[in-house]
């Protein structure tokens, strides 16, 4: 498998590159190991390119940037918030997180887009007012928000 981009998301790791593209890799379908060097490790998470470069310990990662993943359902949610919030990782909140690795990710159902974005501004802002007091999103409670129950 190669991608089929020229543009890859490059993250940076102080020297865990490898582990942490492992990791990734096992979460997601469609998502594989591509090469891997002392240096780089390139990848694909759900064939969306990727490379982690074991940089040292000069950068971290912040907040300014994020992987998002829109899950199907709950079930898909709560996998991938479990995983990658164990061993260290950290709950944020609408949504983000980090991972053990430090890096912030977004799972997001893909209901939610649908709600917010309805034409029923008062039911969008039920269920908008929901989500900020969510970490992970439960999509039932965002449902009944949005239907005023």
């Amino acid at each position: 498998m190669t991608p089929s981009s020229s543009v890859a998301v490059c993250l940076w790791y102080d020297s865990n590159a490898e582990e942490a593209a492992r990791f990734y890799t096992s979460l997601l379908p469609n998502s594989a190991i591509l090469s891997v060097s002392p240096v780089m490790v390139t990848f694909t998470l759900d064939g969306v390119p990727f490379q982690a470069l074991n940089g040292g310990p000069q950068f971290k990662p912040t907040e300014a940037a994020s992987i998002s993943v829109t899950t199907k359902d709950q079930q898909e949610t709560d996998y991938l918030w479990s995983a990658l919030t164990a061993d260290g990782g950290e709950e944020g909140q609408c949504a983000w997180l980090k991972d053990r690795f430090g890096v912030s990710w977004q799972i997001v159902p893909q209901i939610l887009s649908k709600l917010l974005g309805s034409p029923d501004r008062q039911a969008a802002n039920r269920a908008m007012q929901a989500m900020l007091q969510m970490s992970k999103i439960d999509i039932e409670t965002l449902e009944s928000a949005f239907k005023g129950a």
